[in-house]
């Protein structure tokens, strides 16, 4: 068991982790640490973290694990604050959704890198923020992504890993950039498209969600994300997101072609075969 593992930023994901965490009683203490003193008072009530402060000195004092749970534009920030208070023996990590923005921040604020910082990425989430709608088994069977650096030092990837299994997640391991061009498609462009066909809607008809069947409230969900955690997202994956979000507008194009020639077999053949990948993949 560790002595003590200390969440930056006491979020959906940083809540959720600490629950996690707690849950499987691998740390004797868990520490958040935030802006914000009375929302950290009202997550320590909530016996969502043991403990916590605003001084990132106590947060990180005798911590085996620090992990970054605040929107990605935050880290370099947040690195120069820590910075005079890492230990060699403190293993590092984030929850950030995108991964060559973390590398180029680290790199940014040490000079040489940080080969004790790994970073990471939890597939897991829900529509809404904040710990109170944290969960403890958010991690179960979901996939992490775990892009280790060259300069990693390999005891703080088997702890790292140790500790995402020990939530119950799947660990994977691929490059930064392979993460950032895959989640561009599987993850950030369709929030994208939610969060822009819900504009649209309400653009062309302010009362078009009372209206709205359980088709659109399905697809629009995630549109509930948070907004400035999608912000930077767009910002630090900007090439990715755009590069698909090309590539669809052609397959939007190929889809109104059919439409407007009246191309009833194709037609049928887009939507079949959308069908058939959906179905599988929920089998």
């Amino acid at each position: 068991m560790m002595k003590k593992i200390c969440i930056i930023g006491i979020g959906l994901i940083g809540g959720s982790l600490a629950r996690a965490i707690k849950k499987t009683h691998q740390s004797e203490i868990v520490f958040g640490f935030g802006r914000d003193r009375s929302r950290l008072e009202k997550a320590q009530k909530s016996n969502v973290i043991d403990q916590y402060s605003t001084d990132i000195g106590e947060a990180l004092d005798g911590a085996n694990i620090v992990i970054i749970a605040t929107p990605v534009g935050s880290y370099e920030s947040i690195l120069e604050e820590m910075k005079p208070h890492i230990a060699e023996d403190m293993t590092i990590s984030d929850v950030g959704s995108t991964k060559v923005s973390v590398v180029e921040a680290i790199n940014t604020v040490f000079d040489d890198g940080l080969d004790n910082f790994i970073p990471a990425h939890p597939i897991a989430g829900k529509e809404k923020s904040g710990f109170e709608v944290s969960d403890a088994d958010l991690f179960i069977n979901k996939k992490v992504i775990i892009t280790p650096l060259e300069n990693n030092n390999p005891k703080s990837i088997k702890i790292l890993t140790r500790m995402w299994e020990g939530v119950g997640a799947e660990v994977d391991f691929m490059t930064p950039k392979s993460h950032d061009d895959l989640l561009g498609m599987t993850s950030h462009l369709p929030h994208m498209l939610a969060f822009s066909l819900v504009n649209y809607l309400i653009s062309q008809h302010p009362e078009a969600s009372v209206y709205a069947a359980g088709g659109f409230k399905d697809f629009s969900r995630i549109a509930s994300g948070d907004a400035i955690m999608w912000r930077d997202i767009c910002l630090h994956n900007r090439d990715a997101i755009i590069a698909h979000l090309k590539n669809y507008q052609e397959s939007l194009n190929t889809l109104v072609d059919a439409i407007d020639s009246k191309d009833e077999e194709q037609l049928e053949s887009l939507f079949r075969k959308a069908k058939n990948t959906r179905d599988s993949w929920i089998d």
